[in-house]
Order: structure tokens, then C-alpha cells, then sequence
């Protein structure tokens, strides 16, 4: 069976709470990495689980690793595309992708991915 698909703009999601995200961008994806494990396995209260987490991340959080539960995607160029290029790549499965982003937010719209906000899997910091 192939899970719903959750891929989450890790550097809109960390950027959304104020907590010095900014002076160690790794380790604040890594962090929300660590986060999703759980919401791999139990889901979200609008998105049930199980679900295959992408996690996607750009510039100095590049190098953060995958674990077991969350798939993370290092974009080569910008991380918006690479969103897409996820979203794109699994045109029959269950979407949704977590982002703040209006423009992004569109363009995902466009492949027929849902959208929430980056408060539906970021506990305050």
C-alpha cells in the first residue's frame, strides 16, 4: 500500500517561529526532521497516517541526513522547485505539502496537492 505523501518546505517551516532558527539553520531542519518521525506514523488531525514524509531543504541545511520515517531531499538550487519536482514526480498519490509560501502554495495547487500551514506540524518554539 503507498502511503499519503506529506512534503514539507523545511526552511518555511523553521522560519515560521522565532526561536534562533537563524544562527544554526542544520541543526533547526534537523531538529523539525526529528519532529515529523512521529507525525510519519501517527499522521496530522486533518491527515491521517501512516504517511511518507519528505522533508525538503536548501542552502546551509543542505547536508542534513535522512532517518527512518523522514525522507529528506537536498535541493540543488532552490527548495521550491524541488517541492515541486516531488510533487510532480507522484502525480497518483494523495498530496498535501506544508508551506507558508503564496507562491509556492500555487504552483503546487496547479498538480492538484493540498496546502497547510506550517502550524499544523510546528510546535511553538
Amino acid at each position: 500500500m503507498t502511503h499519503p505523501l506529506l512534503v514539507v518546505d523545511a526552511a518555511n517551516v523553521v522560519g515560521s517561529v522565532p526561536d534562533g532558527w537563524w544562527r544554526d539553520r542544520a541543526g533547526a531542519a534537523a531538529r523539525l526532521r526529528d519532529d515529523l518521525v512521529a507525525v510519519a506514523e501517527h499522521g496530522l488531525p486533518t491527515l491521517p497516517g501512516p504517511l511518507e514524509v519528505v522533508l525538503v531543504v536548501e542552502g546551509k541545511a543542505r547536508h542534513v541526513e535522512s532517518v527512518p520515517g523522514v525522507r529528506v531531499v537536498s535541493a540543488p538550487g532552490s527548495g521550491d522547485d524541488a517541492i515541486v519536482d516531488v510533487v510532480r514526480a507522484n502525480p497518483d498519490r494523495p498530496c498535501t505539502v506544508v508551506t507558508a509560501d503564496r507562491a509556492l502554495r500555487d504552483r503546487v495547487a496547479a498538480l492538484n496537492a493540498d496546502i497547510l500551514g506550517p502550524r499544523t506540524i510546528r510546535r511553538p518554539g
